[in-house]
Protein backbone atom coordinates (compact mmCIF):
# COMPACT_ATOMS: atom_id res chain seq x y z
CA UNK A 1 0.00 0.00 0.00
CA UNK A 2 2.82 2.39 0.88
CA UNK A 3 4.42 1.63 -2.46
CA UNK A 4 1.11 2.42 -4.17
CA UNK A 5 0.86 5.77 -2.35
CA UNK A 6 4.45 6.54 -3.20
CA UNK A 7 3.86 5.70 -6.86
CA UNK A 8 0.70 7.84 -6.92
CA UNK A 9 2.48 10.75 -5.24
CA UNK A 10 5.37 10.48 -7.67
CA UNK A 11 2.97 10.42 -10.62
CA UNK A 12 1.08 13.49 -9.34
CA UNK A 13 4.32 15.37 -8.70
CA UNK A 14 5.62 14.63 -12.18
CA UNK A 15 2.25 15.63 -13.66
CA UNK A 16 2.21 18.94 -11.80
CA UNK A 17 5.81 19.59 -12.85
CA UNK A 18 4.90 18.92 -16.48
CA UNK A 19 1.88 21.24 -16.24
CA UNK A 20 4.04 23.90 -14.62
CA UNK A 21 6.62 23.66 -17.37
CA UNK A 22 3.92 23.79 -20.06
CA UNK A 23 2.15 26.74 -18.44
CA UNK A 24 5.32 28.69 -17.75
CA UNK A 25 5.22 32.05 -19.54
CA UNK A 26 7.33 32.38 -22.67
CA UNK A 27 9.12 35.71 -22.62
CA UNK A 28 9.72 37.29 -26.03
CA UNK A 29 13.12 38.70 -26.72
CA UNK A 30 13.18 42.30 -25.54
CA UNK A 31 12.83 44.78 -28.40
CA UNK A 32 15.99 46.82 -28.86
CA UNK A 33 16.44 50.34 -30.19
CA UNK A 34 17.37 50.59 -33.87
CA UNK A 35 19.44 53.12 -35.77
CA UNK A 36 19.65 53.79 -39.51
CA UNK A 37 22.13 56.11 -41.17
CA UNK A 38 22.23 56.93 -44.87
CA UNK A 39 23.49 59.47 -47.36
CA UNK A 40 22.02 59.92 -50.85
CA UNK A 41 23.81 61.50 -53.79
CA UNK A 42 21.20 62.55 -56.36
CA UNK A 43 21.24 64.41 -59.66
CA UNK A 44 18.37 66.70 -58.61
CA UNK A 45 16.22 67.64 -55.62
CA UNK A 46 12.52 67.39 -56.55
CA UNK A 47 9.90 67.72 -53.80
CA UNK A 48 6.22 67.25 -54.62
CA UNK A 49 6.90 68.26 -58.22
CA UNK A 50 8.85 71.39 -57.29
CA UNK A 51 12.35 71.63 -58.77
CA UNK A 52 14.60 72.72 -55.90
CA UNK A 53 17.99 72.33 -57.60
CA UNK A 54 19.41 72.58 -61.11
CA UNK A 55 22.54 71.20 -62.81
CA UNK A 56 24.15 70.14 -59.54
CA UNK A 57 24.56 67.11 -57.31
CA UNK A 58 22.61 67.21 -54.05
CA UNK A 59 23.77 65.36 -50.95
CA UNK A 60 21.03 64.24 -48.57
CA UNK A 61 22.08 62.60 -45.27
CA UNK A 62 19.50 60.98 -43.00
CA UNK A 63 19.57 59.53 -39.49
CA UNK A 64 16.71 57.62 -37.82
CA UNK A 65 16.54 56.22 -34.29
CA UNK A 66 13.59 54.00 -33.39
CA UNK A 67 12.22 52.10 -30.40
CA UNK A 68 8.94 50.20 -30.01
CA UNK A 69 7.25 51.96 -32.92
CA UNK A 70 8.45 55.45 -32.04
CA UNK A 71 11.08 57.10 -34.24
CA UNK A 72 12.97 60.35 -34.65
CA UNK A 73 14.58 61.34 -37.95
CA UNK A 74 16.92 64.10 -39.06
CA UNK A 75 17.22 64.73 -42.81
CA UNK A 76 19.14 67.39 -44.68
CA UNK A 77 19.90 68.70 -48.15
CA UNK A 78 23.14 70.21 -49.38
CA UNK A 79 23.23 71.60 -52.91
CA UNK A 80 26.79 71.39 -54.23
CA UNK A 81 26.23 74.28 -56.67
CA UNK A 82 23.14 76.37 -55.92
CA UNK A 83 21.71 78.00 -59.03
CA UNK A 84 21.76 81.79 -58.90
CA UNK A 85 18.16 81.94 -60.17
CA UNK A 86 17.00 79.73 -57.29
CA UNK A 87 18.71 81.22 -54.24
CA UNK A 88 20.27 84.53 -53.23
CA UNK A 89 23.53 82.70 -52.49
CA UNK A 90 23.95 81.26 -55.98
CA UNK A 91 26.84 79.41 -57.62
CA UNK A 92 28.08 78.00 -54.33
CA UNK A 93 27.66 74.89 -52.20
CA UNK A 94 25.15 75.42 -49.42
CA UNK A 95 23.24 73.45 -46.81
CA UNK A 96 19.72 74.79 -47.42
CA UNK A 97 17.28 72.50 -45.59
CA UNK A 98 17.04 70.42 -42.41
CA UNK A 99 13.91 68.41 -41.59
CA UNK A 100 13.08 66.85 -38.22
CA UNK A 101 10.39 64.14 -38.01
CA UNK A 102 8.79 62.47 -34.99
CA UNK A 103 6.60 59.45 -35.76
CA UNK A 104 4.82 56.41 -34.40
CA UNK A 105 4.00 53.32 -36.48
CA UNK A 106 1.84 50.37 -35.53
CA UNK A 107 -0.56 47.80 -36.94
CA UNK A 108 -4.10 46.52 -36.38
CA UNK A 109 -4.93 43.30 -38.17
CA UNK A 110 -4.12 43.75 -41.86
CA UNK A 111 -3.68 47.51 -41.55
CA UNK A 112 -0.40 49.27 -40.81
CA UNK A 113 -0.73 52.86 -39.66
CA UNK A 114 1.49 55.81 -38.86
CA UNK A 115 1.20 59.29 -37.40
CA UNK A 116 3.87 61.95 -37.39
CA UNK A 117 5.06 65.53 -37.14
CA UNK A 118 7.57 67.22 -39.47
CA UNK A 119 9.46 70.46 -38.91
CA UNK A 120 11.00 71.97 -42.06
CA UNK A 121 13.94 74.27 -41.27
CA UNK A 122 14.72 76.25 -44.44
CA UNK A 123 17.59 78.56 -45.31
CA UNK A 124 18.13 81.48 -47.69
CA UNK A 125 15.39 83.65 -46.21
CA UNK A 126 12.62 81.06 -46.61
CA UNK A 127 10.23 80.64 -43.69
CA UNK A 128 10.26 77.41 -41.69
CA UNK A 129 7.03 75.45 -41.59
CA UNK A 130 5.43 72.42 -39.90
CA UNK A 131 3.26 69.49 -40.96
CA UNK A 132 1.40 66.65 -39.31
CA UNK A 133 0.50 63.47 -41.15
CA UNK A 134 -1.49 60.25 -40.92
CA UNK A 135 -0.95 57.12 -43.03
CA UNK A 136 -2.67 53.75 -43.49
CA UNK A 137 -1.42 50.77 -45.49
CA UNK A 138 -2.99 47.40 -46.32
CA UNK A 139 -0.92 44.24 -45.91
CA UNK A 140 -1.90 42.91 -49.30
CA UNK A 141 -0.78 42.87 -52.93
CA UNK A 142 1.06 46.10 -53.88
CA UNK A 143 0.74 47.39 -50.27
CA UNK A 144 -1.57 50.33 -51.14
CA UNK A 145 -0.80 53.23 -48.79
CA UNK A 146 -2.79 56.42 -48.24
CA UNK A 147 -1.02 59.34 -46.53
CA UNK A 148 -2.52 62.73 -45.63
CA UNK A 149 -0.23 65.67 -44.79
CA UNK A 150 -1.47 68.94 -43.31
CA UNK A 151 0.64 72.11 -43.18
CA UNK A 152 -0.24 73.76 -39.86
CA UNK A 153 2.07 76.75 -40.13
CA UNK A 154 3.22 79.03 -42.96
CA UNK A 155 1.23 77.68 -45.91
CA UNK A 156 -1.99 76.00 -44.74
CA UNK A 157 -2.59 73.18 -47.19
CA UNK A 158 -3.44 69.50 -47.54
CA UNK A 159 -1.31 67.07 -49.51
CA UNK A 160 -2.59 63.53 -50.13
CA UNK A 161 -0.65 60.63 -51.64
CA UNK A 162 -1.64 57.13 -52.73
CA UNK A 163 1.29 54.75 -53.12
CA UNK A 164 1.72 51.21 -54.36
CA UNK A 165 4.91 49.14 -54.40
CA UNK A 166 6.16 45.72 -55.43
CA UNK A 167 9.46 43.86 -55.10
CA UNK A 168 10.63 41.45 -57.78
CA UNK A 169 13.10 38.84 -56.45
CA UNK A 170 16.21 38.55 -58.61
CA UNK A 171 18.22 36.29 -56.32
CA UNK A 172 18.28 35.19 -52.69
CA UNK A 173 19.59 38.56 -51.56
CA UNK A 174 18.54 40.97 -54.35
CA UNK A 175 15.16 42.44 -55.32
CA UNK A 176 14.09 45.06 -57.82
CA UNK A 177 11.86 47.45 -55.87
CA UNK A 178 9.25 49.32 -57.91
CA UNK A 179 6.95 52.09 -56.72
CA UNK A 180 4.24 54.41 -58.03
CA UNK A 181 2.57 57.39 -56.40
CA UNK A 182 -0.29 59.74 -57.25
CA UNK A 183 -0.91 62.94 -55.30
CA UNK A 184 -3.50 65.65 -54.73
CA UNK A 185 -2.58 69.14 -53.47
CA UNK A 186 -4.94 71.77 -52.07
CA UNK A 187 -3.92 75.18 -50.66
CA UNK A 188 -6.27 77.15 -48.43
CA UNK A 189 -5.17 80.56 -49.69
CA UNK A 190 -4.29 81.94 -53.10
CA UNK A 191 -1.63 84.11 -51.48
CA UNK A 192 0.36 80.93 -50.70
CA UNK A 193 -0.20 79.11 -53.99
CA UNK A 194 -2.61 80.54 -56.54
CA UNK A 195 -4.89 78.76 -58.98
CA UNK A 196 -3.05 79.01 -62.34
CA UNK A 197 -6.26 79.93 -64.19
CA UNK A 198 -6.73 82.93 -61.89
CA UNK A 199 -3.08 83.90 -62.39
CA UNK A 200 -3.50 83.86 -66.18
CA UNK A 201 -6.60 86.06 -65.88
CA UNK A 202 -4.77 88.50 -63.63
CA UNK A 203 -7.22 88.00 -60.78
CA UNK A 204 -6.04 90.17 -57.86
CA UNK A 205 -7.59 87.74 -55.34
CA UNK A 206 -6.92 84.27 -56.77
CA UNK A 207 -8.26 81.10 -55.23
CA UNK A 208 -5.85 78.63 -53.71
CA UNK A 209 -4.43 75.97 -56.01
CA UNK A 210 -6.31 72.67 -55.74
CA UNK A 211 -5.85 69.82 -58.21
CA UNK A 212 -4.74 66.29 -58.92
CA UNK A 213 -1.06 67.06 -58.61
CA UNK A 214 1.85 64.80 -59.58
CA UNK A 215 2.77 61.21 -60.28
CA UNK A 216 6.05 59.65 -59.20
CA UNK A 217 7.53 56.40 -60.52
CA UNK A 218 10.56 54.84 -58.86
CA UNK A 219 12.87 51.86 -59.22
CA UNK A 220 15.71 50.80 -56.95
CA UNK A 221 17.86 47.81 -56.04
CA UNK A 222 19.58 47.34 -52.69
CA UNK A 223 22.93 45.55 -52.58
CA UNK A 224 23.98 44.32 -49.11
CA UNK A 225 27.61 44.90 -48.18
CA UNK A 226 28.48 42.83 -45.15
CA UNK A 227 26.11 42.70 -42.19
CA UNK A 228 25.34 46.37 -41.68
CA UNK A 229 25.89 48.26 -44.95
CA UNK A 230 23.91 48.64 -48.19
CA UNK A 231 24.32 50.37 -51.55
CA UNK A 232 21.10 51.34 -53.37
CA UNK A 233 21.06 52.77 -56.91
CA UNK A 234 17.73 54.47 -57.61
CA UNK A 235 15.89 56.36 -60.35
CA UNK A 236 12.73 58.50 -60.33
CA UNK A 237 10.33 60.07 -62.80
CA UNK A 238 8.11 62.94 -61.59
CA UNK A 239 5.34 64.37 -63.80
CA UNK A 240 2.07 66.36 -63.52
CA UNK A 241 -1.22 64.44 -63.44
CA UNK A 242 -3.52 67.22 -64.65
CA UNK A 243 -3.45 70.30 -66.86
CA UNK A 244 -3.89 72.50 -63.76
CA UNK A 245 -0.86 70.84 -62.17
CA UNK A 246 1.15 71.33 -65.36
CA UNK A 247 0.27 75.04 -65.47
CA UNK A 248 0.90 75.46 -61.73
CA UNK A 249 4.33 73.78 -61.81
CA UNK A 250 5.29 75.64 -64.98
CA UNK A 251 4.81 78.88 -63.03
CA UNK A 252 6.32 77.62 -59.76
CA UNK A 253 9.43 76.17 -61.44
CA UNK A 254 10.09 79.20 -63.66
CA UNK A 255 13.21 80.73 -62.14
CA UNK A 256 14.52 82.49 -65.25
CA UNK A 257 14.58 86.27 -65.32
CA UNK A 258 12.87 86.49 -68.72
CA UNK A 259 9.15 87.27 -69.00
CA UNK A 260 8.25 83.90 -70.52
CA UNK A 261 6.70 81.34 -68.16
CA UNK A 262 8.45 78.11 -69.09
CA UNK A 263 9.39 76.19 -65.95
CA UNK A 264 9.93 72.45 -66.29
CA UNK A 265 7.17 70.18 -65.02
CA UNK A 266 8.51 66.64 -65.45
CA UNK A 267 11.85 65.32 -64.26
CA UNK A 268 13.96 62.19 -64.51
CA UNK A 269 16.57 62.04 -61.77
CA UNK A 270 18.40 59.51 -59.66
CA UNK A 271 21.56 58.53 -57.87
CA UNK A 272 22.76 56.21 -55.16
CA UNK A 273 22.16 55.83 -51.41
CA UNK A 274 24.73 54.43 -49.00
CA UNK A 275 23.09 53.00 -45.88
CA UNK A 276 24.03 51.54 -42.52
CA UNK A 277 21.64 49.84 -40.07
CA UNK A 278 22.23 48.40 -36.62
Amino acid sequence: MKKSYKALATTLALGMLAIGITAAPVFAEEEKPTADLSVSLLSKYVWRGFELSDDSIVIQPSMTVGYKGFAANFWGNMDTDQHEDYYTEGNTANWNETDFTLSYDGSMGMVDYGVGYIYYALEDGLEDTQEIYLSASLQTLLAPTLTIYRDIDVGPSTYITLDISHSLPLSESLTLDLGAQASYYSFDNGSDAADPDDVKKGDPSPDGYSALHTGLLSASMTFPVGEYFTITPEIYYSFPLSSDADDFLEIANDYDSDAKIDGETDFIYGGVTLGMSF
